[in-house]
């Protein structure tokens, strides 16, 4: 099993969904299923890596009317916030776990640990209060 996640940069909300291959099918499937419940102005661009999973970006592109970029090759700096939200997760599910054997509750359990943290550079608002506010306030860029 693999985990798709998306982060908000100006937010750090996280929102991670299980998918059983890495292809650019489940991954659009999963991107669509998280993507789709936000409002379209709180949806503005997605930047990736370049792995083939992301090779059907287009598609989503076009679903959600949104911009889509991509890091430079070996460039993982490009996705700072993604990078180092994913390491938060590494700390509960550490290299080498074997993704088919989490269950999806377990996954929302950490994502909703995660986005219940108080960050310094949120000025000790958790990404979930932040990502509210900003919700109400403004569009995002993810």
């Amino acid at each position: 099993g693999y985990i798709v996640t998306h982060v908000d940069r100006a937010t750090k909300y996280l929102m991670a969904q299980k998918i059983e291959s890495k292809t650019a099918e489940a991954f659009n499937k999963a991107t669509l299923s998280m993507f789709m419940p936000l409002a379209p102005s709180k949806r503005l661009t997605l930047t990736l890596d370049n792995g083939k999973e992301f090779s059907l970006f287009n598609k989503i592109e076009n679903r959600l009317k949104i911009d889509i970029y991509f890091a430079d090759p070996y460039c993982s700096w490009q996705r700072g916030t993604n990078e180092n939200t994913n390491g938060l997760i590494r700390r509960y599910f550490p290299k080498k776990t074997d993704f088919s054997t989490i269950t999806d509750n377990e996954l929302q359990k950490v994502v909703h640990k995660i986005n219940s943290r108080p960050r310094k550079s949120l000025d000790y608002q958790t990404p979930k209060e932040a990502f509210s506010l900003e919700n109400m306030s403004g569009a995002l860029g993810t």
